[in-house]
This record gives C-alpha cells, structure tokens and sequence, in this order.
C-alpha cells in the first residue's frame, strides 16, 4: 500500500491500514484539514468548495466521502461529477467558489486515487499553503458544525458544455478552418472522463469523423493510463487503420495531451506544448514558460518569433507563477500540459486540441511534415541509486561547482546547460536517488550526457 502527501494533495493505493493507503479515514482527515484552511483564509463561517472526479472505479465512494466531509466542515458543495481536471479548475471560478477538489490520480493507475487541491483562482495551492495543510491534518484539531450549520450539495453536470463553450470562443480557434479541413481524428480517452469530453469537443470544432477506442467512462484502464509512447500502440494501429489524419490521446483526468502523426509514429508529448505555442506565438509575439525537466526546442521556437523563454521549477503550481511573473503568453510542461492563460491558468487538454488543430489546418501540412518543422531533440530520463547514508545535497552542491563555468541553475536541483545540450539532476524526496534527465540532438549523445553525468556523481559519491 502507498499513501503520498504532499503539498499538491494526498494521492495513494486504495485499502490498507489508515496512513498507509488512501483509506476513508485520510480522506476525511486531509478534506477536513483543507476545509478548515479555506475557512480560515477566506474567514467566513459559509465556504463553497466545488468537487468532480475522473471515472475511476473508487471515484464515487471517494467523492461522497469528500462531500458528506465537506458538508460536517459547514461548507456548501456543488458537486460537477464526472468531468476534467481543467474543467473543476474553470468550475471553480465560474461559481465563484472558495476553493475545489478535483479526485483523480491523473496518470496513475486504476487502483490509486487522489484529491487535488484548488483555491479560490482554481489553482493549485502554492508550497506554503500545502505545508500549512499538512500540518493542519497532522494537529487534526478540527471544528465540525453543528446541526443547523451544515453545508448544502448540489449537483451540475452541466459544466462541461461550458467549458467546450469558453474553449470555442477563444480568438484563435479557427472552426472555419478546422471544417474545412475534412480531418478524421482518432482518440484514445483511456475509459476515462475524456470519453464524455473529446468527442463533443471534436464535433463542435467541425472535424468530419472521430474514430473512438476506450471512450468508455468506466473507469476500467485498457492499459496504462499514462499517455506515453508504450501504451499508445492502440491508438496507433487505430490511426494507420482508420487513415486518420491524427490522433489525440489524454489522460484520464485529461489535462495532458498526446498527439499521433497520420503514419502511426508520436508526434512526442514534448512537441504538443511546442507546437501549440509557436501557433500561438506567430499571432501574438511573447514570453514562454515550461519547467526545467521539459525540451529547450520551445525555446528555440519562442526566440525565433521575438520572445523571451524562462524556466521554472519542477510542478504545474510553479510554473504558474512564472508564467505570471514574465506575463507568458502560452507555457506548461513537456509532459503534453499546455497552460493558455486566456482561458485559465491550468493545464488543458481540451485547448491544446483545439489549438494544435486550428495550427495544423492552417499549416496545410500533414501531421507528421508539421512535427518535422521542429527543432529534433531527445530526451534521455536516468536515475542513480545511492547509499542512504550519502549526503545528497552535498553531492549536487559539489556537481554545480564542478561545472561553474558552464550555465548552471540550481532553484530546482541542479541545471546544467551546454550549448544545445543540456542535464538536470533532481534528488528524490522520498529515497536515496538522484534523477537526471539529459537532453541533446539524438538518443546516443542524450545517454552518452547522462553516463558523463553519473560517472561524475559515482567518483563524487566514492570520495
């Protein structure tokens, strides 16, 4: 059994003992510590929490813990049901609540679950905020209300279609051309809330034909839920099959998005972010933001159209503020998270598609002729092993100053570039290693980076 808390919620294997799995006893007991923040920030005795959930099999029992939680805390529940991670965030604000729970373990698979936690903005809560609800739930000295104070629950299943609405309203969503374009496109929604979500979008923005697999919101995972190439092979034979023209693949709380080339290969959920920002970026010249972690080619693409590109720490919250410090006009993460601000600042799958479909149409290329228009890098993903008597501060400490003469950022563990290429070292919370992802023009010299780097670490360790 596993139960992660962190500052970003409580996610883990449902079953077990209570404090080693996600029992019903820590969902009450991180929901009530969450309820007593929002009650406590926002200093009224009345909040209004909006919650919905992915179509995890666990969902519903979770979610009437969560409400029946809320409602004891004296907080009135507007319950959107099964729905998208970015649709509860857009939720949150168009009800002008104080705060929302979205359930869902994201990419994680069907046995694991999870409560996000949003403030008033719908937005993730920042490290303070999330440490502060630890230690809430850790005191545990929580007021219930009393009889006549308790919360009210409703339920609107309707929000959705709203945020299809807000989607299709954005200035550069071009339908017109979309429609004209005569695509075939097909999806992969992992039996998830996508299934309810991408095929009305798809027939709103004019796409001819949608070749559905795994559309059913169910909650029972056809196969790994984490929209990466091994597990997209469905949906690839699905294409080729089909002669779509692309296909879409989300996961199941759908604020990540993959993208399928005609032939069947990935276009690379690196690119998704990439492409949808230099569509972005030839309407409206700006700044960019992704996390340290994600490929320097949105760099290239945003420096050629006259922008500016930051970085930002590991974690959508992060990468959030950044956007808000530089005023970036499009950012996310290389894990196929685009965050447009016009809409919310949220991962969205839903306006990725929208975007990179209106890009394509106009492009006038295929999928694949567009991808290759890109800057080609790789990514290499590593990690080492140490003995849990290292000092891994003090190992990456000594790596930035072995390599003080080259670009080195150390906010997020230690960055270093160069030229092109590029490595990043993260130590695990929770064990003894340090991650290191590489980035370079091909596969070979991305591993050959991170072998240079871990040789480094080993000799390092060994002294």
């Amino acid at each position: 059994m596993s139960l992660i808390k962190s500052i970003s919620g409580i996610r883990g294997t449902l079953g077990g003992k209570p404090g080693e799995g996600l029992t019903p006893q820590d969902v009450v007991l991180f929901v009530s510590a969450y309820a007593t923040f929002i009650k406590l920030r926002s200093k009224k005795e009345i909040i209004h929490i909006v919650i919905g959930r992915d179509a995890r099999i666990s969902g519903p029992m979770v979610s009437q813990l969560v409400a029946g939680t809320l409602n004891g805390m004296g907080a009135d529940v507007t319950d959107i049901e099964l729905s998208t991670t970015p649709t509860v965030e857009m939720a949150v604000t168009g009800f002008g609540a104080d705060g929302g729970i979205i359930i869902t373990a994201s990419h994680n698979p069907g046995n694991w679950n999870a409560l996000k936690l949003l403030n008033s903005d719908g937005e993730f809560l920042n490290d303070e905020e999330g440490k502060e609800i630890l230690r809430l739930a850790e005191k545990g000295e929580f007021l219930y209300s009393e009889v006549e104070n308790l919360g009210t629950y409703t339920t609107n299943s309707h929000f959705i279609d709203y945020h299809i609405a807000q989607v299709l309203a954005m200035p550069l969503v071009d339908v017109k051309a979309i429609s004209a374009a005569g695509f075939k496109v097909a999806i992969d929604c992992v039996n998830s809330t996508g299934g309810l979500v991408l095929p009305s979008l798809l027939k709103a923005l004019g796409v001819k034909e949608v070749v559905e697999i795994f559309c059913e919101p169910d909650g029972r995972f056809p196969h790994n839920p984490e929209p990466l190439p091994d597990n997209l092979r469905d949906l690839s034979a699905a294409v080729v099959q089909s002669k779509a023209q692309l296909g879409f693949a989300v996961d199941p709380d759908v604020d990540r998005l993959a993208i399928i080339n005609e032939d069947g290969s990935m276009f690379g959920e690196e690119y998704t972010l990439v492409a949808v920002s230099d569509y972005v970026l030839k309407s409206k010249k700006g700044n960019t933001v992704s996390n340290l972690s994600s490929t320097r080619a949105l760099r290239d693409v945003t420096e050629k159209a006259g922008g500016s590109y930051s970085a930002a720490a590991v974690g959508e919250v992060n990468v959030v503020s950044r956007m808000k410090e530089t005023n970036a006009v499009i950012g996310g993460e290389g894990n196929g998270g685009v965050i447009y601000p016009p809409l919310h600042y949220g991962r969205d799958a839903l306006a990725g598609i929208a975007l990179f479909l209106s890009h394509l149409a106009k492009s006038g290329l295929s999928c694949s002729q567009l991808r290759a228009t890109y800057p080609e890098y790789v990514i290499s993903k590593n990690k080492i092993a140490l003995d849990p008597s290292m000092d891994v501060d003090k190992i990456l400490e000594v790596m930035a100053a072995k390599y003080r003469d080259q670009p080195v950022n150390t906010f997020d563990g230690v960055k270093i570039e160069f030229d092109k290429e590029w490595v990043h070292l993260r130590k695990s919370n929770t064990e003894p290693i340090i991650r290191i992802y590489s980035e370079s023009h091909d596969e070979l010299r991305a591993n050959a980076l991170a072998n240079k780097i871990m040789d480094d670490i080993r000799a390092i360790a060994a002294s």
